[in-house]
């Protein structure tokens, strides 16, 4: 059932004392706070054990309160705003004077977006309504509701398990029905430039250029040191903490059989169809278009990674557009896999 709207004032009655409130965005759960108050977002920091250069992204009710976070907006940024908000599309943006140094990591860009999940822009039109939190600037920062670099949640249940009492208020809107992180889309290049794709998701390359007329450049690999420009943008990150494996769907028979030999126990992520075999733990197998995998991704992890596994052998999938935003969360997840959050931390 979704929240009642005395959830929702309760919900709003926290953010304004700067508590921390999660709720459901149509791609994970976000760790809620007042963005404009950076006693609050020091919260979020602590909650997640996330290091404190990494800026956050800045929810908004709608494009109307763009300009207090943004300043020399592009029209390039309202023309994606009206074709893709409310949805799972971050602009980066040149940030405004007086928006907190906490939430940008000290850059001189920040992150917004309106989500389209019901439950979020009703709290977030009740935050506004409300006062809007700290100068009336109305808007929330909410990275994903987890340890930092472990696997987003898609579901109220996965942010209980994972930050327990250092949640004030947890917002149940069931399973996100994207389920992976926003498209981030940077517009802060010098005019002429096309825009520059910084995390891959559900809104493609291809249907921003629609919307602008040209293909954004697209960022194979970020860099992975000095200060993160974006959320998720690290090599290692949505990861579990049992080690995972991506194996070509050709190979994944033999390296189970393998596996099998040498008295290691796996589990097993496929598209494809896949027998159970012995010393295997489990088999999920996963919708073979992008879209859904996508959504069922992340509550697959997390059901294998409690598993007691050896390993998490997962069918890599494949090398097209389509599979980019999948492709891009599950080579960081293997990365990152199998360290403990503490040297996680270490070395990101």
């Amino acid at each position: 059932m979704p929240p009642e709207q005395a959830d929702i004032e309760r919900a709003v009655a926290l953010l304004q004392a700067g508590q921390l409130v999660a709720f459901p965005t149509e791609t994970v759960y976000g760790l809620g706070a007042d963005a404009a108050n950076p006693p609050a977002l020091a919260r979020i920091f602590a909650a997640k054990g996330r290091p404190a250069e990494h800026p956050l992204i800045v929810h908004l009710a709608g494009a109307g309160c763009l300009d207090r976070w943004a300043c020399d907006i592009p029209a390039l940024a309202w023309e994606l705003a009206e074709a893709f908000w409310p949805g799972p599309l971050t602009l980066i943006l040149k940030r405004a004077a007086g928006v907190p140094t906490a939430v940008t990591g000290g850059q001189d860009s920040i992150g917004v977006r309106v989500p389209a999940h019901p439950v979020a822009l009703a709290l977030l039109r009740a935050f506004a309504q409300a006062g809007g939190g700290v100068a009336g600037m109305c808007g929330l920062a909410a990275p994903s509701a987890n340890r930092f670099g472990r696997i987003s949640p898609t579901d109220a249940a996965h942010v209980r398990e994972e930050l327990g009492n250092s949640v004030s208020l947890v917002l149940d809107g069931g399973r996100c029905p994207v389920g992976i992180e926003s498209t981030i889309l940077d517009l802060t290049r010098d005019p002429g430039l096309p825009p520059r794709l910084l995390r891959p998701g559900h809104v493609t390359p291809e249907q921003i250029a629609s919307v602008i007329g040209m293909l954004p450049e697209v960022l194979t690999q970020a860099a992975d040191d000095g200060r993160p420009r974006v959320s998720g943008s690290l090599a290692a990150h949505y990861a579990p903490a049992t080690p995972l494996r991506l194996v070509a769907s050709t190979e994944l028979a033999e390296v189970v059989a393998e596996l099998r030999q040498t008295g290691r126990h796996s589990a097993i992520l496929c598209h494809s169809e896949f027998p159970g075999v012995a010393a295997t733990l489990a088999v999920r197998q996963l919708a073979a278009h992008p879209r859904g995998y996508a959504r069922a991704l992340y509550a697959a992890l997390r059901e294998l990674d409690q598993m007691a596994a050896d390993l998490i052998v997962v069918e890599a999938v494949p090398a097209t557009p389509a599979w980019a935003a999948v492709a891009d969360r599950l080579r960081r997840a293997a990365v990152g896999a199998g360290q403990t959050t503490d040297s996680a931390n270490r070395h990101r």
